[in-house]
């Protein structure tokens, strides 16, 4: 049943523009240019040099030169392309991207780990390499690896998938299996390829058994894959798509009637199988909203009801192109997701002259219940990326988690400076590391994004990756609940 533009009228009407229907507001708002009014006093205690008891104080740059962290954490060098190598004798793949974690047996961490390569092999130094029964098209350089650390401390890691190509931020599903998007569109006999890209796989951590003979699940659509996380509840998946010319769609599948999610249940479905959607929002007055752009203030709250993809497969015209700008709205660099809190918290990187107003990211609620967005993170336009001393200038939000402490930790992957930092409930941001190893010059340095930002099944460590050239990293030391400030 849809949500109309009237039923969600005539609720915001009691409920005062909107704002509280979804309940407290809780905005996760933050400099430069976007403040939650409840925070004024408390960001300018921030601005004046303290960070009034939320995050962990400044960061302390590094000998090593590659993570400034707060003073009491440390980090691990758990895996290194170039460096680190497979279980098979190849070294470790580069372009780490969406990473997750998982319990292992007798007390391990399993994670999976996407690798974001893109067309033919020979482009790429360290692509995934071609494990037998485990590729999907002999021609893609993409993947998936799986890392083991172990309770003393060692490192095992292999491959989960591939032959896939541009793996990015993907997702996990509630019955323990990673789900990997390609955020591609290449065709058979595009960019070197040899089958049709742009799909959604499954790898399962722990059974290499169960990755043999890896198969696209069609259902979820073809098109720029970014994140896809599962409604544990309902059996929805929603999907971000990371796209331009026109800007990308959230999209929305509702499994067939009478299917059950398990290991292995999604290898079952027809191509067509469910109702694949994207999403249309609408404000507090029943107005459409062609752009996610348009809201300017943390706590909007837009109506969502959902229509049909004509072609999934987009076999003749992409995905985000069978709709006309009246049908959908759109959003420029939908990227990460994460489950949490009942919904799902959605990215938007950023947005340019390609949108109706300009912004340096913003982070989503969605609530299914309620079948409402609600606006918890707006980043204003960030004025000088490369000066890591400003306070909260942070820019292009990506890959994100919820943490264990309260709020959100997030990845940056914006100009300059890269950091992971968090965000709390109220909407106070701090940070958590730095990106110090420099990839360009001393005279024009360059800083890879952070990707794949996940907590330890435990709570007690933080992985998260340096992209280029390809590192994953284990973040330990004094965790602690953020106040909401």
């Amino acid at each position: 049943m849809s949500l109309t533009r009237r039923d969600f009228a005539a609720k915001s009407a009691l409920t005062g523009a909107g704002v509280a229907l979804a309940g407290s507001v809780g905005a996760l708002a933050t400099a430069p240019n976007a403040l939650a009014a409840t925070d004024i006093e408390s960001q300018g205690a921030e601005a004046a040099g303290g960070h009034g008891g939320v995050g962990y104080g400044p960061l302390i740059p590094d000998p090593g030169g590659i993570l400034a962290l707060p003073a009491g954490f440390k980090y691990r060098v758990i895996t290194y392309s170039g460096k680190t190598k497979l279980e098979s004798g190849e070294t470790t793949p580069s372009n780490h991207d969406g990473t997750a974690t998982f319990a292992g047996p007798r007390g391990t961490t399993l994670l999976v780990n996407n690798h974001e390569l893109k067309g033919p092999r020979a482009n790429w130094k360290y692509p995934v390499p071609l494990t037998e029964g485990l590729v999907y098209d002999p021609a893609a350089s993409g993947g998936c690896t799986v890392v083991e650390v172990r309770p003393d401390g060692q490192i095992a890691e292999w491959v989960g998938i591939a032959g896939t190509s541009t793996n990015c931020a993907g997702g996990t599903t509630p019955w323990g299996t990673w789900l990997t998007g390609e955020e591609t569109e290449d065709k058979a006999g595009q960019n070197g390829m040899t089958k049709d890209h742009g799909y959604v796989f499954e790898v399962d951590p722990a059974d290499r058994r169960a990755n043999r003979d890896p198969r696209p699940v069609k259902a979820f659509g073809r098109y720029a894959h970014e994140a896809v996380v599962i409604d544990p509840k309902r059996g929805h998946a929603y999907l971000t798509e990371d796209a331009s010319g026109p800007s990308g769609l959230l999209f929305r599948w509702t499994p067939p009637e009478g299917f059950r999610h398990g290991r292995g249940k999604l290898r079952t479905l027809a191509d067509d199988a469910g109702v694949l959607q994207a999403f249309k929002c609408f404000d507090s007055g029943g107005k459409f909203v062609d752009d996610l752009s348009r809201a300017t203030k943390t706590g909007t709250v837009y109506g969502v009801d959902w229509i049909d993809v004509p072609d999934r497969d987009a076999k003749a015209v992409p995905v985000r192109k069978q709709f006309t700008d009246g049908q959908v709205t759109r959003a420029r660099k939908l990227e990460g997701m994460w489950w949490g809190d009942g919904g799902t918290y959605i990215v938007s990187s950023y947005a340019r002259d390609e949108s109706p107003v300009q912004h340096d990211g913003q982070v989503w609620f969605y609530d299914p219940k309620r079948r409402t967005l609600m606006l918890k993170v707006l980043l204003g336009v960030n004025p000088d990326p490369a000066d890591s001393s400003a306070v909260g200038a942070f820019d292009g939000p990506d890959n994100i988690t919820v943490s264990p402490y309260g709020g959100l930790v997030i990845a940056e992957d914006g100009e300059g400076v890269q950091h992971l930092f968090g965000a709390t409930d109220s909407g106070r941001t701090y940070p958590i590391a730095r990106n110090e190893l420099n990839i360009g010059t001393e005279e024009e340095p360059e800083y890879s994004e952070f990707t794949g930002v996940t907590f330890s099944p435990s709570g007690r460590t933080l992985y998260a990756n340096i992209q280029t050239p390809g590192i994953m990293l284990a973040i330990t030391g004094p965790w602690k609940r953020q106040k909401r400030g």
